[in-house]
């Protein structure tokens, strides 16, 4: 039982993380209809510009803040120089999905190049252990699950309660008739890839600083889990993402329990698996049913 609860924990660290990455990816979606499939290789460059700020003498909410600025702009940039000429000459969903691919491959590739292959680590202590029970959380671990809880309130503030949150339900509901009554879509798709970065790269670096180490493709190497959460919970649907972060990061962690750790990746594939089959629309299933990628 100990051996269950002390899982549960690492559960906790590892779906805070998730839900950082599946909102970010699935809000961008939901809003902009690109299944950007490059988030991983972004998400491992936001972590190696935290680690460059480490380096430089930069604590820790500095490295935090340069990641997410960094993703933020990084996506922004990406849509607009690589993504958006596709899309205006009618390029379909399996079309664009090839162009995401290519990016992260270029992404992975080019900080390879310029990096090496070596291993890196951030250079920022654990911090002391708290127990909660048979829990037990490090202070690093504890500050990755406030963030993301932080950031998860701070985004269902925006969606609900701001007209900008209300004019992003509206593009992603229906685009064309959101423009019909006076929503300037561009600002909104702008901003979604700015806010979907900004999880991005705060994402990447959260990841590495729960890692003891990390090369060029940590971010892409943990693209299933966040496609698995982003499916099950419905592609588009960020608090479905909030679900499914927190089902796939405790059935990856549990699952320690009977596999081996380093298949733990295996388990966040064979729930995509099961979703795809069983409800392909996901938990919250409005906007995924009326997208191209489930119809």
């Amino acid at each position: 039982m100990s051996q269950f609860l002390a899982s549960i924990g690492f559960g906790l660290v590892t779906a805070s993380i998730l839900a950082l990455a599946a909102v970010g990816f699935t809000l961008q979606f939901g809003v902009t209809n690109v299944l950007n499939l490059a988030y991983g290789g972004v998400m491992t460059a936001a972590g190696f510009v935290a680690y460059a700020v480490a380096q430089a003498g930069g604590g820790l909410a500095l490295s935090l803040a340069a990641g997410a600025v960094f993703g933020g702009a990084a996506s922004v940039v990406l849509n607009r120089v690589v993504l958006s000429p596709f899309i205006r000459r009618g390029i379909g969903v399996f079309g664009m999905i090839v162009v995401a691919i290519s990016v992260s491959v270029m992404i992975d590739n080019g900080l390879l190049s310029f990096i090496g292959p070596s291993f890196f680590s951030l250079p920022f202590s654990q911090g002391r252990s708290f127990h909660l029970g048979s829990m037990i959380f490090t202070t690093m671990e504890l500050v990755i699950i406030g963030l993301s809880v932080v950031a998860m309130l701070a985004l269902h503030a925006l969606l609900r309660y701001t007209r900008i949150g209300k004019a992003m339900r509206a593009t992603a509901a229906d685009a064309v008739l959101a423009r019909g009554c006076g929503v300037a879509t561009g600002r909104v798709i702008d901003l979604a890839w700015l806010i979907s970065g900004v999880l991005c790269g705060l994402a990447g670096v959260t990841l590495v600083l729960n890692l003891a180490t990390f090369d060029t493709t940590t971010g892409t190497s943990f693209l299933v889990p966040i496609i698995a959460a982003a499916v099950l919970g419905g592609v588009g649907q960020p608090y479905g993402a909030m679900l499914g972060a927190l089902v796939v990061g405790l059935a990856s962690q549990i699952s320690t329990l009977v596999i081996q750790p380093e298949y733990n990746t295996a388990v966040a594939f064979v729930i995509l698996i099961i979703v795809l089959l069983v409800r392909p629309t996901g938990i919250l299933s409005e906007i995924a049913a009326s997208r191209e990628l489930t119809a």
